[in-house]
C-alpha cells in the first residue's frame, strides 16, 4: 500500500526478491495534473505499467467501507506493506494481517505528515527510516527495526531518494525476520510530530541565515521559499552564519549573484521568481527593479 516514489522503491525491491510474491497494490486514485489536468496514475501504479507488470491494482477512494475491506481481504497476503499511502488505515484492515510502516523518520520523531521536510527544516544532523508494527494511533505502533543517514547537506529531494532506498532494504530484512523480531514500544514522551506543509510554511523571515537555507532545503519541491513580497528565491547558499545585518538589504552585488543580510548571517541568492512571472537570474531582476547595493530586497 503506496503511492509515491518513496513507495515505489519499495515496491520494485519487493517485486525482484526472489522469495516474495506482491500479490496486489493498493495505492490512491488517479488524479488530474497540471494546467491541462491530465488524469495521472500515483507513481507506483506508473512503475507497474510502464514496465508491463501485470497485478492487480486497487483503487479505493476510501479504506473505511466495506467493499474496500473486503478487497483487502482478498488478496490473501501474509503481510501489507505500508508506505506513504496516503490515508488512515482502519482497525478492519489493521487486523488483516500485520501491517507493516516504513516511516520516513527515526520514531518517535517526526510522527506524523511530513518527517522528511522538518528533519532538514530543524537542521538534524541524522534522519532515517523505521519500520513499525500499525496500531490504530499515529505512527506509534511498535518499532521492528530502524536505518540511520546523515542528512546534513540534503535536501528534500535527495533525501527521499535515499531513504527511499533505505527503506527498501529494511522492508526485505524487516519481513524475512519477522518471527524472530522483539519489537519495542515506542515511548511517547520522546514522540514529536510533522505537521502537513502549507504554503505559508516557505515564507523566510531572514532572521538566521542558517535556518533560512535549512527551510530552503527542506522545501525545495514545494513550496519553495519567499520573501513577503511574493519573490521566489529559486537558488541561495549560506554566505555567512554569524554577522550582524539589516533584514534584507543588498550587500553586496557579483558577476550572477548578490549577497542578501539576514538579522544573524547573510544569504548568497543567484535566481528568483517573481510572483506570475518565470524564473531569473536574480542579477537580470534587481537590473529590472533598479535595485542596487543598500537597498532592500525584500
Amino acid at each position: 500500500m503506496g503511492t509515491p516514489s518513496y513507495a515505489t522503491e519499495i515496491l520494485k525491491t519487493l517485486i525482484h526478491e526472489q522469495d516474495m510474491e506482491v500479490v496486489g497494490l493498493v495505492t490512491q486514485p488517479d488524479k488530474p495534473v497540471g494546467r491541462k489536468q491530465i488524469l495521472t496514475p500515483p507513481d507506483t501504479k506508473k512503475y507497474l505499467l510502464d514496465h508491463s507488470i501485470d497485478m492487480e491494482v486497487y483503487q479505493p477512494i476510501t479504506l473505511k467501507s466495506e467493499e474496500s475491506i473486503d478487497k483487502i481481504k482478498a488478496f490473501d497476503a501474509d503481510f501489507i506493506v505500508v508506505a506513504a499511502f496516503g490515508q488512515i488505515l482502519p482497525k478492519a484492515i489493521l487486523d488483516i494481517a500485520p501491517c507493516i510502516n516504513l516511516h520516513a523518520s527515526i520514531l518517535p520523531a517526526y510522527r506524523g505528515a511530513s518527517p522528511i521536510q522538518d528533519a532538514i527544516k530543524n537542521q538534524e544532523k541524522y534522519s532515517g527510516v523505521t519500520s513499525m508494527l500499525m496500531d490504530v494511533g499515529l505512527d506509534t505502533g511498535d518499532i521492528l527495526g530502524f536505518s540511520f543517514l546523515n542528512i546534513e547537506k540534503l535536501n528534500a529531494i535527495e533525501l527521499f531518494e535515499q531513504l527511499s532506498m533505505h527503506a527498501a532494504k529494511l522492508t526485505i530484512d524487516t519481513l524475512k525476520n519477522f518471527e524472530q523480531i522483539q519489537p519495542i514500544a515506542q515511548s511517547g514522551s520522546e514522540a514529536s510530530y510533522a505537521k502537513k506543509i502549507s504554503k505559508e510554511d516557505g515564507l523566510l523571515d531572514l532572521i538566521d541565515a542558517k535556518s533560512c537555507e535549512a527551510k530552503f532545503r527542506a522545501f525545495i519541491f514545494w513550496p519553495g521559499v519567499f520573501l513577503k513580497s511574493g519573490l521566489k528565491l529559486k537558488v541561495l547558499s549560506v554566505e555567512d552564519d554569524n554577522s550582524p545585518n539589516s533584514v534584507g538589504k543588498i550587500l553586496n552585488i557579483e558577476d550572477d549573484s548578490i549577497v542578501l543580510g539576514c538579522n544573524t548571517g547573510s544569504l548568497r541568492v543567484t535566481r528568483v521568481q517573481p510572483p506570475s512571472k518565470k524564473e531569473m537570474s536574480v542579477i537580470d531582476y534587481i537590473r529590472g527593479k533598479r535595485l542596487g547595493v543598500g537597498d532592500n530586497l525584500s
